[in-house]
Protein backbone atom coordinates (compact mmCIF):
# COMPACT_ATOMS: atom_id res chain seq x y z
CA UNK A 1 0.00 0.00 0.00
CA UNK A 2 1.11 3.43 -1.01
CA UNK A 3 1.96 6.44 1.69
CA UNK A 4 -0.86 9.27 1.29
CA UNK A 5 1.76 11.28 1.40
CA UNK A 6 5.95 11.32 0.06
CA UNK A 7 8.52 10.91 2.25
CA UNK A 8 9.29 13.96 3.51
CA UNK A 9 12.92 15.39 4.04
CA UNK A 10 14.75 15.89 7.40
CA UNK A 11 15.12 20.12 6.82
CA UNK A 12 10.88 19.82 6.22
CA UNK A 13 10.60 17.73 9.41
CA UNK A 14 12.71 20.19 11.70
CA UNK A 15 11.11 23.01 10.13
CA UNK A 16 7.66 21.68 11.03
CA UNK A 17 8.56 20.87 14.40
CA UNK A 18 9.81 24.24 14.96
CA UNK A 19 6.91 26.44 15.26
CA UNK A 20 5.67 23.83 17.75
CA UNK A 21 8.47 24.39 20.14
CA UNK A 22 8.59 27.62 19.90
CA UNK A 23 4.77 28.52 20.88
CA UNK A 24 5.19 25.78 23.04
CA UNK A 25 8.39 27.97 24.48
CA UNK A 26 6.49 31.24 23.90
CA UNK A 27 3.45 29.85 26.78
CA UNK A 28 5.42 28.36 28.87
CA UNK A 29 6.80 31.73 29.54
CA UNK A 30 3.82 34.12 29.30
CA UNK A 31 2.12 31.80 31.25
CA UNK A 32 1.57 31.90 35.58
CA UNK A 33 1.67 28.50 35.43
CA UNK A 34 4.69 28.06 36.79
CA UNK A 35 6.91 29.74 39.32
CA UNK A 36 9.51 32.02 38.34
CA UNK A 37 12.59 30.49 38.56
CA UNK A 38 10.96 27.29 36.91
CA UNK A 39 10.14 28.83 33.84
CA UNK A 40 12.63 30.99 32.66
CA UNK A 41 15.25 27.97 32.14
CA UNK A 42 12.22 25.41 30.65
CA UNK A 43 10.90 28.37 28.69
CA UNK A 44 14.72 29.58 27.27
CA UNK A 45 15.13 25.90 26.47
CA UNK A 46 12.28 25.39 24.15
CA UNK A 47 12.78 28.39 22.35
CA UNK A 48 16.59 27.56 21.82
CA UNK A 49 15.56 24.17 20.46
CA UNK A 50 13.12 25.77 18.50
CA UNK A 51 15.50 28.23 16.96
CA UNK A 52 17.86 25.64 16.49
CA UNK A 53 15.28 23.14 14.32
CA UNK A 54 15.04 26.09 12.19
CA UNK A 55 18.53 26.66 11.13
CA UNK A 56 18.70 23.41 8.98
CA UNK A 57 16.04 25.48 6.86
CA UNK A 58 18.19 28.42 7.35
CA UNK A 59 20.82 27.04 6.23
CA UNK A 60 19.57 25.09 3.07
CA UNK A 61 17.80 28.48 2.01
CA UNK A 62 20.81 30.54 1.67
CA UNK A 63 22.90 28.06 -0.18
CA UNK A 64 20.00 28.07 -2.50
CA UNK A 65 20.28 31.69 -2.73
CA UNK A 66 23.89 31.54 -3.58
CA UNK A 67 25.08 28.33 -5.36
CA UNK A 68 21.13 28.23 -7.04
CA UNK A 69 20.96 27.43 -10.38
CA UNK A 70 19.41 31.23 -10.77
CA UNK A 71 22.24 32.81 -9.48
CA UNK A 72 25.23 33.54 -11.25
CA UNK A 73 27.61 31.38 -9.60
CA UNK A 74 25.02 28.38 -9.94
CA UNK A 75 25.03 28.90 -13.24
CA UNK A 76 29.31 29.06 -13.55
CA UNK A 77 29.03 25.66 -11.42
CA UNK A 78 26.90 23.91 -13.65
CA UNK A 79 28.49 25.15 -17.01
CA UNK A 80 31.50 24.08 -15.16
CA UNK A 81 30.22 20.47 -14.27
CA UNK A 82 29.30 20.16 -18.10
CA UNK A 83 32.48 20.67 -19.20
CA UNK A 84 34.61 18.99 -16.83
CA UNK A 85 32.34 15.84 -16.96
CA UNK A 86 35.13 13.74 -18.82
CA UNK A 87 34.18 14.50 -22.22
CA UNK A 88 37.58 14.54 -23.93
CA UNK A 89 37.47 17.41 -26.73
CA UNK A 90 37.93 15.76 -30.27
CA UNK A 91 40.43 17.13 -32.91
CA UNK A 92 38.59 18.83 -35.45
CA UNK A 93 41.99 20.43 -37.41
CA UNK A 94 40.98 18.21 -40.54
CA UNK A 95 38.21 20.34 -40.73
CA UNK A 96 39.91 23.19 -41.97
CA UNK A 97 42.71 21.38 -44.40
CA UNK A 98 38.98 20.07 -46.74
CA UNK A 99 37.23 23.35 -46.70
CA UNK A 100 40.23 25.23 -46.99
CA UNK A 101 39.39 29.50 -47.71
CA UNK A 102 35.90 28.61 -47.89
CA UNK A 103 35.39 28.12 -43.55
CA UNK A 104 35.82 31.94 -43.28
CA UNK A 105 37.59 31.80 -40.30
CA UNK A 106 40.89 34.02 -39.59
Amino acid sequence: MQEPYGERDWVDTTAAFAPAVLGAAAGILASEAMSEKARRPVGLSLACLGLAALTPLLVETAVKKVRGPGTRRGSQRTLQGIRDHGLQAREISYVEDELGEELGVG
